[in-house]
C-alpha cells in the first residue's frame, strides 16, 4: 500500500459513485514532484474513481514519454506536442522537436491528440517569443488537422490570437481549451466553434468567481474536469502536490455549481471526454462499479 502521510502527499478522497475520466495530466512531473510512479498514480486515481486519464506532453522527451505509457497502460491515452514556451525558450531545438512531434503522433490509436499547443503571452514577453509561438501552433493545427486528431490548446493571457490563429487554420474536428481560464464572453466565442472546455482545480479558489461564471455559461455536454496535476491543486489540498486522484474534489466542485447528482456528473464528464478524444479507450468491464467501495486496482 501507498503510504501518502509519508510521503507529504494530500490524503485520498471518498471515491466517485461512477468511473470516470481526467482529462489532462502530466504523470512524468507527477514522478518528479512526488516520488509516485505512473502506475501508482493510475492505481491512486482507479481506487477513487479516476479510471482513465488523458496525458499531455510539453516537449519531445515529454511526448515521448506519454506515448510510451498510453502504448503500455490500456487506462491512458496520449497527447504529443511542444508547450508554447518550449518552443519560445528553445528556438534552436524546435525544427528536430517538431519532427519527433510528427513521428509519434502517428504511433497508434493511443496517441489521441496533438497538445498541449497554443500560445503563452505570460511566460513570453517578447515579440520574437511571441511569433514564433505563433508560427508553431499553427504548424501544430495542421498537422492535427493531416491527421484527423484532437487538438489540446494551452491559452494564456492570448485569447485573441488563439482564436485568430485556430479561424486562419484548417479546422480540427475537435478542440479541447486546456485548463481554461477565460471568462464567460470567450466561453461564448469557444462554445461557438465547438469547443470543449476543460476546468481544473483553481476552479475551486474563491477568487476565481470568473472561472465560475464561465461555467455557469458552457454547455453541459461541453464540460470536462482535469487535474493538471502536478499543478492547479485543488481546495482542500491547494498548496501540496496534485495528481489524478484527486479530480474528485474538483468534479463535485462542479457538480455543485452545475447542480448535477454526482453519478450524473461522473457519466457525463466521462462521456464528454470520450467524445473530445476521439471515442472510448480501455476496459470499462475492469473498472470499478458504481455500487463498490472497495475496488481493486487492476494493473496494465
Amino acid at each position: 500500500m501507498i503510504d501518502l502521510a509519508a510521503m507529504h502527499l494530500p490524503e485520498l478522497p471518498v471515491a466517485l459513485a461512477a468511473p470516470t475520466v481526467d482529462a489532462h495530466t502530466h504523470l512524468d512531473s507527477v514522478t518528479e514532484r512526488t516520488g509516485l510512479s505512473a502506475g501508482q498514480s493510475l492505481d491512486l486515481a482507479q481506487s477513487v474513481g479516476v479510471a482513465w486519464v488523458v496525458q499531455a506532453g510539453d516537449t519531445a522527451e515529454d511526448s515521448r514519454f506519454a506515448e510510451e505509457l498510453a502504448r503500455t497502460d490500456s487506462r491512458v491515452v496520449a497527447c504529443v506536442a511542444l508547450h508554447p514556451n518550449e518552443v519560445a525558450r528553445n528556438p534552436v531545438r524546435y525544427e528536430s522537436g517538431f519532427a519527433e512531434i510528427r513521428r509519434l503522433a502517428q504511433a497508434g490509436p493511443h496517441v489521441r491528440a496533438i497538445g498541449e499547443t497554443g500560445l503563452d503571452y505570460y511566460r513570453t514577453t517578447s515579440v520574437q517569443g511571441q511569433t514564433l509561438q505563433q508560427e508553431a501552433f499553427a504548424r501544430h493545427i495542421e498537422l492535427c488537422v493531416e491527421l484527423g486528431l484532437t487538438l489540446v490548446i494551452h491559452d494564456r493571457d492570448a485569447h485573441s490570437d488563439v482564436l485568430r490563429i485556430l479561424d486562419e487554420s484548417p479546422r480540427p474536428e475537435r478542440v479541447v481549451m486546456h485548463s481554461f481560464s477565460g471568462d464567460a464572453d470567450h466561453v461564448r466565442a469557444c462554445v461557438e466553434r465547438g469547443y470543449w472546455l476543460s476546468f481544473p482545480g483553481v476552479t475551486t479558489y474563491n477568487a476565481n468567481h470568473h472561472l465560475r461564471r464561465a461555467l455557469a455559461v458552457t454547455p453541459d455536454d461541453k464540460v470536462l474536469a482535469e487535474t493538471d496535476a502536478p499543478y492547479l491543486t485543488p481546495i482542500p489540498a491547494r498548496g501540496r502536490p496534485n495528481g489524478p486522484y484527486l479530480i474528485p474534489h474538483t468534479l463535485r466542485f462542479l457538480a455543485a455549481q452545475k447542480k448535477w447528482g454526482e453519478e450524473e456528473a461522473c457519466v457525463l464528464l466521462r462521456e464528454n471526454a470520450f467524445a473530445a478524444y476521439g471515442g472510448p479507450w480501455g476496459d470499462m468491464a475492469t473498472f470499478p462499479s458504481p455500487d463498490s467501495n472497495t475496488p481493486e486496482l487492476p494493473h496494465g
